[in-house]
């Protein structure tokens, strides 16, 4: 399409939202702001407008309910995907999801998660791709454009500093305005020069004394004024707290509905004169420019047919190919791995039979499946054996239906006098009650199932309030809170459990009053854990008779998980005395670390490999199979830079101090302000080949304009080096101004040109931008732990 046909249908568009908003009084152009539930907005017949669906993201199309929504796939985790360093990656991770929407007629999808990895503490950098801006920059455009190359909304989050979960709500981030510039808008800069996304989210939190809802300087002033974005901001879920200050601060759309702070708050509000109406009709107008970007304002989209299914094969290898190509190898002495064909291998630790493939809170989706570690790896290679650490996870089909003995539970709701009002299925184990209106009336509701193994089991029930629970020989009163941070009854439901021995057909069940509320509710069933001494003995006795072991250990989705940040970054439970015990045994230990976000390592001398598998999504046991015996080459790179020790690095409290939270750290985020060897360094991964590097060089202006250098390939195996470009000027922290990958056969050599981003070589100054003074070296790395070249640039 021309320039000029371009212009001509933006002229036409914005003709039909001028003759839109005039059709509309005040009232209903208010109404159309705030959603019509938890995940939708308004219709409009009048002016053609059509009812919008949102979906949560950004590493599923979760849909337009809670739980127990329509199945999906389930991608590989942000960091996963991002340890590729390819925007290709994020692209046809965007151009999957739109697919996905497009099977459940979505029409926006929220995400991606581009704040930073500050602190390794931060309980949803699961979600999040780095510690870098510009890299995360780059993905992130390239994840907007193949959503929107499909017609889906995407939907970057979370604007602004938003980078820890505790007091989420109410924190106030005090961060300078050079370090806001330079390192946590640039992902959004970025975003909005290069792939212009139709909606974008402001966050809970307050920066600089102003909620991210209000705030005008950054939203009106800086995103719609200088940045000349035309899209809509939308708040983050309840994160509205006013009418006037949200509409004057540049705010389009709060969400959810229908009920909110706006609607006949924002309608008084104009016709006192606090806000003008044509502040209104400006919201309006970016909600029906969304709408039709979207299709769904004027002539209707036609939604795709016979789209590749979650569980295609098609899927399942894509899903495969991304989580695998990610994990990163942190080492591997005398090339331990990949596996050898034929040897025996003891595959170790309750991950490698239920590996966790995504975190928690509102990015979680229903997937087809989660393949297991050991049910992935070839019988004929792997002596699979049973052993585990911890606390175990809900393993699938372990609760029916009694009724039709379908997987899952039954729903059932009586008034006062004990009459059943309404019993249905549900095929997970739990429930959102704010999907269930209808039941806001009953007396009480009652969760019921059947177990359908015989074994030792963990058994209870998740979510707050006053419980009756009852199994075989237990009848308990039970009473939950509301759980950990704003909305941990929905993000973070508090759990109680039992272990008792069950034979299968036994029923167990809990009821609880029936004001449902925002509250997720559910029954547990799950093998109840052996005693750790017992599970390391199993352990030991299996590496020694094998020739190599595999342990599997890990972070849960109640480590990983929005609304609650960690404390330590030490593996929970026993796992650490478990690698050990395995080590000082086993003739080879190979760790797998099902975990996006850095762990302790205090057995690393001990073991000879260590694979970062991430939460590699629904095909997590095949993923890291295929890694492990090389089928696929784990070549990721790491995007946060791992600390030795708890406190280690520059910026660690996740905790508020009188509500402010400060970035005291200033530019130096991440590795920019390492001042002492970490574990593993940010860009660190070893692949399973060798590469040299020869002579480097420069193309310097007023700025380094890119970079070159010969890379080979000295290795025995195909492999992929992603050539990685860091700028350490006179007086300032390092940071990366570029890379380029490459994919080289054994004995392979090629010239890697390595263009360099000029955004990271200017600093902000007095309210404006100006070019770093040219000076300092230049340094040509596999990662910061791994220099290969360095030249000196300026005087």
């Amino acid at each position: 399409m021309s320039v000029r046909e371009e212009a001509k249908l933006m002229t036409d568009l914005e003709s039909r939202i001028d003759k839109a908003i005039e059709a509309l009084d005040l009232p209903a152009k208010v109404r159309l702001l705030t959603g019509s539930a938890l995940f939708a907005l308004h219709p409009e017949p009048a002016i053609g407008l059509a009812g919008l669906v949102v979906s949560d993201g950004p590493t599923g199309v979760r849909g337009s309910e809670f739980v127990d929504g329509e199945i999906t796939c389930l991608l590989p985790n942000a960091t996963l995907l991002a340890q590729h360093w390819d925007p290709e990656v994020t692209r046809e991770a965007g151009a999957l999801l739109a697919d996905e929407a497009a099977n459940q007629h979505i029409h926006v999808v929220l995400g991606p998660t581009i704040n930073l990895h500050r602190t390794p503490l931060g309980g949803r950098l699961f979600e999040a791709y780095s510690e870098d801006p510009l890299l995360t920059g780059k993905l992130a455009v390239a994840y907007v454009q193949g959503l929107q190359g499909k017609g889906i909304s995407a939907t970057p989050k979370h604007y602004l500093a938003n980078e820890s979960e505790t007091d989420r709500f109410t924190v106030d981030s005090v961060v300078d305005e050079r370090t806001l510039r330079e390192v946590y808008l640039l992902p959004f800069e970025m975003a909005v020069a290069e792939a212009n996304p139709w909606s974008l989210m402001a966050s809970y939190n307050s920066i600089n004394g102003t909620t991210a809802t209000e705030h005008a300087p950054l939203i009106v002033e800086l995103l719609k004024g200088e940045w000349g974005y035309d899209g809509l901001v939308m708040s983050d879920w309840f994160a509205t707290r006013s009418a006037a200050a949200s509409t004057n601060g540049g705010l389009d759309l709060v969400m959810p509905g229908p009920q909110g702070p706006w609607g006949e708050q924002l309608v008084a509000a104009v016709r006192a004169g606090e806000v003008e109406e044509s502040t209104v009709d400006e919201h309006l107008r970016r909600l029906l420019r969304l709408a039709d970007r979207v299709g769904a304002f004027g002539e209707e989209r036609e939604w795709p047919e016979g789209l590749p299914a979650p569980d295609s094969p098609e899927r399942r290898e894509q899903l495969k190919r991304l989580a695998a190509g990610g994990m990163t190898v942190l080492k591997n002495e005398n090339s331990a791995l990949p596996l050898r064909e034929g040897e025996k291998v003891a595959l170790i630790g309750r991950h490698a039979l239920e590996p966790v493939a995504q975190g928690g809170g509102s990015a979680r989706v229903r997937p087809p499946h989660v393949v297991s570690m050991a049910e992935a790896l070839d019988a004929s290679v792997v002596d699979g054996v049973e052993v585990r650490t911890g606390e175990t996870a809900p393993l699938p089909g372990m609760l029916r239906d009694p009724e039709t003995g379908a997987p899952g539970i039954r729903v059932i709701t009586r008034d006062q006098d004990g009459v059943v009002v309404d019993s249905r299925h549900r095929e997970s184990a739990e429930i959102f009650a704010g999907d269930l209106g209808r039941f806001d009336n009953a007396a009480s509701l009652e969760l019921i199932a059947e177990v359908t193994r015989t074994e030792r089991l963990r058994v209870g029930l998740r979510g707050p309030g006053a419980w009756q629970f009852t199994a075989p020989g237990v009848h308990d009163d039970v009473v939950l809170g509301a759980g950990d941070g704003p909305g941990g009854g929905v993000l973070n439901p508090p759990a109680w459990t039992v272990d008792i021995d069950l034979e299968e057909g036994a029923r167990i069940s809990a009821t609880t009053p029936g004001e449902t509320g925002m509250r997720v509710l559910g029954l547990v069933a799950r093998r109840a854990p052996k005693p750790p001494a017992e599970v390391i003995s199993d352990a030991v006795r299996a590496a020694r008779e094998a020739d190599a072991a595999v342990v599997v250990v890990g972070l849960t989705a109640e480590q990983e998980t929005e609304g609650v940040d960690k404390t330590t970054l030490a593996l929970p439970g026993e796992q650490d005395a478990l690698v050990s015990a395995v080590a000082a045994v086993a003739k080879r230990t190979l760790v797998v670390v099902n975990a996006a976000t850095p762990v302790l390592m205090p057995w690393l001398e001990d073991v000879d490999a260590v694979l970062w598998a991430g939460l590699p999504g629904q095909e997590a046991g095949a993923a890291v199979a295929a890694a492990l015996t090389g089928e696929v080459e784990p070549a990721g790179r790491l995007v946060t830079t791992f600390p030795a020790r708890d406190g280690d690095g520059p910026a660690w409290s996740t905790t508020p101090v009188d509500g402010k939270l400060p970035y005291a750290e200033g530019i130096a985020v991440g590795y920019r302000g390492w001042n002492e060897e970490p574990l593993f360094w940010f860009g660190h991964g070893l692949g399973y080949t060798k590469w040299q590097y020869g002579e480097a060089g420069l193309s310097v202006g007023e700025r380094v304009e890119s970079a070159r250098v010969e890379v080979t390939n000295t290795g025995e195996r195909h492999g992929r080096e992603v050539v990685q470009v860091y700028l350490r000027p006179e007086g300032e922290p390092v940071r990366l101004i570029g890379w380029a990958g490459v994919e080289l056969a054994p004995g392979e050599s090629a010239l890697v040109d390595v263009p360099c981003d000029e955004r990271v070589q200017r600093l902000w100054d007095n309210g404006s931008w100006r070019p770093l003074p040219l000076g300092g070296e230049v340094l040509i790395a596999r990662g910061l732990g791994d220099v290969r070249a360095k030249i000196r640039v300026g005087a």
